[in-house]
């Protein structure tokens, strides 16, 4: 648990220097934001890449992986609806409930809670140990699912903000070509793989994807096309083939002491990607989206506000806890359900864009903070997970649950 620690400790280190590095830079942050998130990219695509390299699809269980994705888009809407509803109607005034554009800016603004942060929960589960368990296995693709559905979703949510926009259909194609080629081309190509290439190729995917982003704002900068990393790092690791010889990735020493480095430096970087507090503070003056417009709070209320949207949306990411019944013990499900709390690069990505759209006021500072709270939390969460699973019956125990009997699809809900 060493490294959990560590890895909590770059975590708060990057968190406080993504507050305290723009007001010390003053105009040079401008030019070290951009590397900072370009370098985050390049990280996280690292990291999915060997996640993607130890994934193994079962093609004769296709229907487990259907009931995945049904559990995955609950942990994933849960914590949005209980949010957005928190905002609508607790923190905006009763009149805004009949107001279809409070419903669409809090619904946007809401979404920063549904996606769990795969690269620091993949992270910091391997660091405490956990790499080879049954939670480890399944949060693979719970988590990618997750972030999947945040983003298909994100796309309804910005043709309510800005209308009907082809750049958005572009989006869905590009992510269903991507899952087309996961599968179609599983383990089949060969490609140079140590550990240097595994970065260059986790590089010239963040290049890609922010080409593509500054391009497309170039055509109409209220609808860039921005294709997250996570989905195409993954695939990437999919495809490749195992060593000769060899029916699974087989990493060197010296790739697990690489891969560590990247990883802590990766929670130093999602920390410093983390927005401002003082992103929701706008001019009231100017400000036009219903949002901007409330009055500012105290910070004692806010603080308490903070509190009840994190309850609220680590709340709504226990649906995996009431799952699996035949295929895990109730502390695995329960350890499952609390490994899905982290957020991290993708949520923080969420609330630049509803900044974007002119989302702003204490909706979003305290987003902001909750998001901070979150991720201050995530090495107690990770202990949280290992003293349950701690307490799970060995094979052969009383109460010990018998995996090569686990039913698939919808039955294992139980």
């Amino acid at each position: 648990m060493h490294q959990v620690l560590l890895y909590s400790v770059l975590l708060v280190a990057g968190l406080a220097g993504s507050q305290l590095l723009p007001i010390w830079g003053g105009a040079i942050y401008a030019f070290v934001q951009p590397a900072i998130q370009f370098l985050t990219l390049v990280a996280l695509s690292f990291i999915m890449i060997r996640v993607g390299r130890e994934f193994e699809l079962d093609r004769t269980n296709l229907r487990q992986y259907g009931w995945d994705y049904v559990v995955a888009m609950t942990a994933a809407a849960f914590p949005w609806i209980l949010v957005t509803f928190y905002f609508l109607f607790v923190l905006l005034p009763p009149g805004s409930i009949g107001n279809w554009e409070a419903w669409k800016e809090t619904a946007l603004a809401g979404r920063f809670a549904a996606p769990t942060s795969a690269g620091v929960l993949f992270s910091m589960l391997v660091a405490a140990g956990l790499g080879t368990t049954w939670l480890y296995r399944k949060a693979h693709i719970l988590a990618i699912f997750d972030d999947l559905d945040t983003v298909l979703l994100m796309i309804p949510l910005k043709m309510a903000m800005v209308g009907l926009a082809w750049q958005l259909g572009v989006v869905v194609l590009i992510m269903l070509g991507q899952l087309w080629i996961a599968w179609r081309y599983l383990r089949a190509i060969s490609l140079p793989s140590s550990w240097p290439w595994i970065l260059g190729y986790a590089t010239l995917i963040a290049g890609t994807s922010e080409m593509l982003y500054r391009l497309s704002l170039q055509i109409d900068p209220s609808v860039p096309v921005h294709i997250e990393v996570l989905l195409p790092a993954f695939v990437l690791g999919c495809v490749l083939k195992h060593p000769k010889g060899h029916d699974h990735h087989v990493e060197t020493p010296l790739e697990i002491r690489v891969a560590t480095i990247i990883s802590a430096i990766f929670m130093v970087l999602v920390g410093l990607s983390m927005p401002q507090l003082t992103s929701g503070l706008q001019d009231l003056a100017t400000a036009t989206t219903i949002t901007a417009q409330q009055p500012p709070l105290p910070w004692s209320t806010i603080a308490w506000h903070v509190l009840a949207v994190t309850i609220l949306s680590n709340l709504g990411k226990m649906y995996p806890a009431f799952t699996y019944h035949k295929e895990a013990h109730w502390r695995e499900r329960l350890a499952l359900a609390i490994g899905m709390w982290p957020r991290g690069e993708v949520g923080a990505g969420v609330l630049l864009v509803s900044v974007s759209y002119g989302i702003g006021g204490p909706i979003v500072t305290i987003a902001v903070l909750s998001l901070a709270l979150n991720l201050l939390l995530t090495g107690v969460f990770i202990l949280m997970v290992r003293r349950l699973l701690d307490g799970v019956p060995q094979p052969g125990a009383p109460g010990a649950i018998t995996r090569t009997t686990v039913a698939t699809g919808p039955s294992a809900a139980g």
